[in-house]
């Protein structure tokens, strides 16, 4: 989602709530303790130098749990970050906690912000021997049937 996105979706709820892959919603007392900007600049497998510029918002579940953010103090603390943030339309990815700090694409439901995980990915495929097309795995088959699972031959 673009930072243009959030911030349509963001007038458009009364109230502001995050959905965690699992469904579960992420706790309604949480925070956003900050939004940046992240400029990676790499080299992939392949050598190619790349660089990537995104908006992050952190997303942090406190005790306090009487605590609310709605969608228009969310608006202006995004209108507050334009400062780091600049005019450019950015992806924004919300980080929150998992085993580790997850990173997440941003979707809108019509009412809910859905946090979508991210993957690894090799970017120079062609470089690595990686085929284009996923391989269907066939199973084998002998007269004894024993490449079959449970067949014993393994």
């Amino acid at each position: 989602m673009k930072l243009s996105e959030l911030k349509n979706n963001l007038s458009t709820v009364s109230t502001l709530t995050f959905v965690q892959p699992d469904g579960t919603f992420v706790p309604r007392h949480f925070h956003i303790t900050e939004i940046g900007l992240v400029d990676k600049h790499f080299i992939d497998c392949g050598g190619t130098v790349r660089k990537e510029q995104t908006a992050t918002m952190q997303i942090w579940v406190a005790e306090d749990y009487e605590h609310r953010l709605n969608p228009s103090v969310l608006l202006k603390i995004i209108d507050i970050s334009k400062n780091i943030l600049g005019d450019t339309d950015l992806e924004i990815e919300a980080e929150y906690q998992s085993e580790t700090i997850g990173r997440y694409s941003l979707e809108f439901t019509g009412e809910n912000f859905t946090l979508v995980p991210k993957f690894t990915d090799c970017l120079a495929k062609s470089n690595c021997g990686v085929p284009k097309e996923k391989l269907e795995l066939v199973e084998a088959e002998t007269e004894t049937g024993c490449c079959k699972p449970g067949g014993g031959c393994c």
